[in-house]
Formats: C-alpha cells, structure tokens, sequence
C-alpha cells in the first residue's frame, strides 16, 4: 500500500477516529508524510499508531498523542509557538502548516540538524531553531523573543519548568507530560494573570526532558 493511502487511513482511524475533529490538525496530518521522519528500516511502521526510535535515545510521537497535544493548544494560524524538543521534526512541520511561527528548541545537535534538513526540504520557512537545554525555553536565542503564547513540551518533565512558565505570555496555554521518568500526566496549564489554570488529559509516556529544569538535577 502507497504510503499516502496508509497515511489516509491512519488519519481517518487513530486520528479523526478518535475524537480529534479540528479540520486544521487533520488536514496537517493528511499533508505532512510522517515516513520522511523516520529511519529507511522503520519507514514500513510509519502510519501505525505507535512511537518509533529514531536514535540518540530518542522517539518520534504516537500519532495520536502529537494530535491530542495540538489540539489541546488550540492551535491558530496567528499563533507563536515554542516547541520543546524537535526530535525527528515530525510535530514541527505539523505546527509549521497550522501557525505563523514555531521556534523549537533540541538538545541533541544531530537531530536538529537532520530535522532542519527535511523541514527545509518541505518548503517550511517559518520554524526557527535552537540548540540548547530545552527547560531555559528560548532565553538569550535569536531572534529575540521574549513570550509565547502557545508552549508544547515533547518529553517528560519532573514538574514544570519556570522557566517556561516565565516564556508563557498571559492567556496563553502550555502543554507538557510530567510526572515521574516513566509515567507521566499530560497537562494543560493555561495562564491567567499571576494564575495557572491546569487539567489533566491522562496518562502518558515519553522520554525525560534533560536540563536545568529537567531530569538531570533530580
């Protein structure tokens, strides 16, 4: 089967089968190949609805879990986000088709490069990247940018970084998977004032977020 008919089906099955309705993320995941993500000798698992490796320790996102994420941040096209941990750049691209700017940030400078290289071969000029400890957020990056008013956090942190919090511009919503390193609540905290308003969309797994703020000084 052609990969755009499996990438069909696994919209229409674990995606819009499941409850995401937002025409907007649908039509991303419709668009974006999934496949050009992931390593030649997993490409034939690139539309099932699980995570993969793509090395350095690292995954690309269940499907499904990237489309709850996104639709959880109310995603629109006048948007700014700040992308934590661009990994294979597969939710990068999917952010880059819905809002006006994505600026991610990955710890791990092979990935970022690699990921760089295929969002650019999409035609993507509206991503901006950083290498660097992913807790900081986008302190002392270029271009200058001081808040965000939608924050995606793909792995798993012990507890909110301040960081971040700090980077989140009022009325704006974060979206993050804490908890312990193997189990984790995905949460999303919107910021109200001096306020955080938090709910929890169920568990989850991902691998640990790494930095100041992160796993490594627990």
């Amino acid at each position: 089967m052609k990969f755009e008919d499996q990438r069909r089906i696994m919209v229409e099955r674990h995606i819009a089968g499941r409850g995401i309705d937002n025409p907007k993320i649908l039509a991303a995941f419709e668009k974006i190949p999934r496949h050009i993500f992931v390593p030649e000798e997993l490409q034939r698992l690139s539309y099932q609805d699980s995570p993969l490796s793509i090395g350095k320790g690292q995954t690309i996102s269940q499907p499904f879990i990237v489309a709850l994420m996104l639709d959880l941040l109310d995603l629109n096209e006048e948007d700014t986000v700040l992308e934590i941990g661009t990994g294979s750049g597969y939710q990068t691209a999917l952010l880059a088709e819905i809002v006006k700017q994505v600026f991610t940030v990955e710890r791990i400078p092979e990935l970022l490069s690699k990921a760089r290289d295929i969002i650019d071969s999409l035609g993507y000029e509206n991503v901006y990247y950083r290498v660097g400890d992913g807790t900081r957020g986008w302190e002392k990056a270029f271009p200058v940018r001081k808040t965000f008013n939608k924050i995606v956090v793909s792995a798993a942190a012990p507890d909110i970084p301040q960081k971040l919090l700090d980077q989140l511009s009022d009325h704006g919503v974060l979206i993050i998977p804490a908890g312990s390193r193997y189990w984790q609540k995905l949460l999303q905290v919107t910021k109200q004032g001096n306020k955080l308003e938090k709910k929890e969309y169920g568990q989850c797994t991902f691998v640990p977020l790494i930095g100041n703020e992160g796993w490594n000084n627990q």
